[in-house]
C-alpha cells in the first residue's frame, strides 16, 4: 500500500498507524504520552498531530499514534497549521504544570521540556494559569515520590502498572481539568503497590520519580564520625553507564569503586560477595525441603514449590497480595539485607570498628529495595541493618553534584578479599534467570548432580517472561525448576501452586523486566527496556570472564562460616541471614484491579 508523508512516498501494511510508519521512514513526529514499549497510545497528550489529505479531496488534523494509514493519503507533519495547534496543546499542558524544573528530578531529561523545544513554545502566554490540583508531594512511600502537579495524564504508568504487574494500583481519578493520577490515598499506605518503580520509569516527567537520598550520604561520607560502609549490586556495575554515555552493558566495576573512594567512603564492598552467602542458605534451605519430601514420598509426586525470596517487589507482591504463599517463600534474605546484617556484626568484628559508628549505604538498581532496608522484620536492636539505599540513578546524580567524571577514572580494585570477593555466580543475580543458575550450580553439586559451574545453563538464560527445566541429580532425580519475572507471569505460577497442579521443585521470581538489570531506579524514561539484552549480556560475559564461578567454592564465604557463623543454617546463620514474612493488614474490602480484571471478559473487537 502506498501513501505520502511530507511529500515523500511511502509504502505500508494495512493497520499500520501514521507514527508507525513515520518512525519507521525516519519521518520525526513529537510525541509524550505514546510509549511504544508497552503498546500505549491513548493520543491524551495531542503532541502528534498531523494533517491527514484523503483521496476524496478531504481534509483533517488527527492525532499520528491513533490514527492507521489508508491508502492515498497524504500527510504533512510540519504544515503551519499542525505547528500553530502542536504550539496551542503544548501550551495548555503547561498551563496546570509545576515549572519548579530546576528542583525537578527529570530536570535536563525530561520529555515536556524536549516537547516545549521542538514546537518553539513561548510558556509566558498559559503558563500556570490553570493550576487545580494539589501541588503537595506524596513522599509516604519508602522509595518512591508523587508530585501532582507534574503530572500531564499520559497514562503510562496506570499502563506500566497494569501490564506488566497485573497489579493496577495506579488509577485514574475524576474527568476533564480534574483528572488526576491516584494510589487511592497515601502511596505508602497503598494496599497492593509493590514499590517496584516501573511507574516511575516510564514517567515522562518528574510527576512520579526516585526518593532523592544523596544530601544523606554525602553527609555521612564527610563526617569524621561515621565509618560508612558502602556496597553496590551486581546489576550496577552494568547499568549505569548508561546515565553518563557509556555503551549499555559496560562492565564499570573499577570505575566505580575508585568514585566511591573519591566522594569519601570509608569500605567499599561487593554484594555479589553477600550474595554468593545467600546461595549458601538458600541452597541449604532447598536441600533441606527436598530431602524433607523425598522422606515424605510427595518429591515428584506433589512437590512443595519452593519460591526464591532476593527480590523485595515481589516479597511485597506477596505479603500484601498473596499471603497464601507465605509458607512457599524462601526464609533467606536477599544479599542486601544479608551484607547490612554482616556489615553491623561480622565486619566490626573482623576489622575492629565499633559498630555503632558504621553507616551502611547500598546501591542498588531497585527502588524496592529502599522499602526493604525499612522493614521491622529486618531490623535488629530496632536499628536498620543498612541504613541507607541509594539508587543507580542518585548514584549518577551524586557523582555529577561533586563533578567526578566517572569514565576519566582509573579503575581501582576493592580493598581486599574482605567482604568483597564474589563468584561468577552472584554476577548472575543482576538478572532474570540468574539466581536459579546460581543456585543450581551449588545445588546440583551437592546433591551429585552435573557440574553447572563450568557451562552457561541456557535453559534459564535471555527474557522470555517464563522459563523452565529439568535438572536430574543423584541424590533427588529429576528437579524441575521455572524462572518468572514481572508479576503477572508470576501470578500463573502461584495459580498452579494454589490449585496443587505446580509441578516445580524450586521457583525463581523477579519484579521487574529482564530482572535487576531493568530495576525501577536504573536509567530511566523513552529507552525503557530497550538495551536489557545488551545489559544482559554484559552480565553474561562477566560470569564467563571469571575463575571463581561458585557459591560454595568461595573462601572468603568459606572463612565466613569457619570463624564466624558455624555452618549454612546454624543458629547464628538464622538469626542473621532469616527472616520471616507476615500478610500485611487491609483496610479496605474492596476489590482490586487485579480481581476485577480476573472476573470480567472483555469483548474482541
Amino acid at each position: 500500500m502506498l501513501a505520502t508523508i511530507n511529500l515523500q512516498p511511502v509504502e505500508f501494511t494495512e493497520g499500520e498507524t501514521i507514527l508507525e510508519v513515520a518512525r519507521r521512514t525516519g519521518t520525526f513526529i513529537p510525541t509524550l504520552c505514546e510509549f511504544a514499549a508497552l503498546n500505549h497510545r491513548p493520543g491524551t497528550c495531542r503532541m502528534c498531530l498531523v494533517e491527514v489529505t484523503r483521496a476524496d479531496g478531504t481534509s483533517r488534523v488527527v492525532t499520528a499514534c491513533e490514527t492507521r494509514l489508508v491508502e492515498g493519503d497524504v500527510v504533512d507533519t510540519y504544515s503551519h497549521k499542525v505547528r500553530r495547534m502542536q504550539k496551542l496543546q503544548a501550551e495548555l499542558l503547561f498551563s496546570d504544570h509545576c515549572e519548579t524544573c530546576s528542583g525537578c528530578a527529570r530536570h535536563g531529561a525530561c520529555e515536556l521540556q524536549k516537547v516545549a523545544r521542538v514546537v518553539g513554545l513561548d510558556v509566558t502566554r498559559l503558563s500556570g494559569r490553570l493550576a487545580t490540583r494539589p501541588v503537595e508531594t506524596d513522599a509516604s512511600a519508602n522509595g518512591l515520590v508523587f508530585t501532582p502537579d507534574k503530572c500531564i495524564r499520559c497514562l503510562r504508568c496506570i499502563e506500566a502498572c497494569r501490564q506488566v504487574q497485573g497489579i493496577g494500583v495506579i488509577k485514574l481519578d475524576h474527568t476533564g481539568t480534574n483528572a488526576a493520577v491516584s494510589f487511592g490515598g497515601p502511596w505508602g499506605e497503598s494496599e497492593t503497590c509493590i514499590q517496584c518503580g516501573q511507574c516511575a520509569l516510564v514517567c515522562p516527567t518528574g510527576a512520579l520519580a526516585v526518593k532523592d537520598q544523596t544530601d544523606c550520604a554525602l553527609d555521612w561520607f564527610d563526617d569524621p564520625a561515621v565509618t560508612t560502609v558502602v556496597q553496590f549490586a551486581p546489576a550496577v556495575r552494568v547499568t549505569i553507564g548508561e546515565s553518563i554515555g557509556a555503551r549499555p552493558g559496560e562492565n564499570l566495576q573499577g570505575r566505580i569503586v575508585a568514585a566511591l573512594r573519591k566522594l569519601g567512603a570509608d569500605c567499599v564492598m561487593d554484594t555479589r560477595w553477600s550474595a554468593d552467602v545467600t546461595i549458601m542458605e538458600e541452597g541449604t534451605e532447598l536441600l533441606e525441603r527436598l530431602l524433607r519430601q523425598k522422606e515424605e514420598g510427595t518429591l515428584h509426586g506433589h512437590p512443595d514449590t519452593m519460591f526464591t525470596s532476593c527480590c523485595p517487589g515481589w516479597i511485597n507482591h506477596i505479603e500484601k497480595n498473596c499471603p497464601d504463599m507465605i509458607p512457599h517463600i524462601s526464609s533467606t534474605r536477599s544479599p542486601q539485607a544479608i551484607f547490612g546484617a554482616l556489615a553491623k556484626t561480622w565486619l566490626p568484628k573482623t576489622l575492629g570498628i565499633p559498630a555503632e559508628r558504621i553507616r551502611s549505604i547500598s546501591i542498588m538498581p531497585c527502588t524496592a529495595k529502599k522499602d526493604e532496608a525499612a522493614r521491622e522484620l529486618l531490623k535488629h536492636g530496632g536499628e536498620q541493618d543498612v541504613d541507607l539505599v541509594l539508587t543507580v540513578q542518585e548514584f549518577a546524580a551524586m557523582l555529577d553534584r561533586r563533578g567526578i567524571d566517572l569514565m576519566s577514572l582509573e579503575p581501582a580494585e576493592f580493598d581486599s578479599p574482605f567482604m568483597s570477593e564474589g563468584s561468577g555466580a552472584a554476577q548472575l543475580f543482576a538478572t532474570t534467570g540468574g539466581v536459579m543458575e546460581a543456585a543450581l550450580r551449588t545445588v546440583s553439586a551437592l546433591a551429585g548432580g552435573p557440574d553447572l559451574g563450568r557451562i552457561a545453563f541456557e535453559p534459564v538464560r535471555g527474557l522470555a517472561t517464563f522459563k523452565e527445566a529439568e535438572v536430574e541429580t543423584e541424590a533427588f532425580g529429576k528437579l524441575r525448576i521455572a524462572v518468572v519475572h514481572g508479576m503477572r507471569a508470576a501470578d500463573e505460577v502461584i495459580r498452579m501452586v494454589r490449585e496443587g497442579r505446580s509441578p516445580y521443585h524450586f521457583v525463581e521470581v523477579m519484579a521487574c523486566p529482564g530482572g535487576c538489570v531493568g530495576g525501577g531506579g536504573t536509567v530511566r524514561g523513552i529507552v525503557w527496556r530497550s538495551t536489557l539484552e545488551r545489559r544482559q549480556n554484559a552480565v553474561y560475559s562477566t560470569d564467563a570472564s571469571m575463575k571463581l564461578r561458585t557459591s560454595h567454592e568461595n573462601e572468603d564465604v568459606v572463612r565466613l562460616y569457619r570463624d564466624f557463623l558455624g555452618e549454612p543454617g546454624s543458629p547464628l546463620a538464622h538469626e542473621l541471614l532469616h527472616c520471616e514474612y507476615r500478610e500485611r493488614e487491609r483496610r479496605s474490602e474492596k476489590p482490586d484491579y487485579r480481581t476485577i480484571e480476573s472476573a470480567v471478559e472483555l469483548a474482541s473487537v
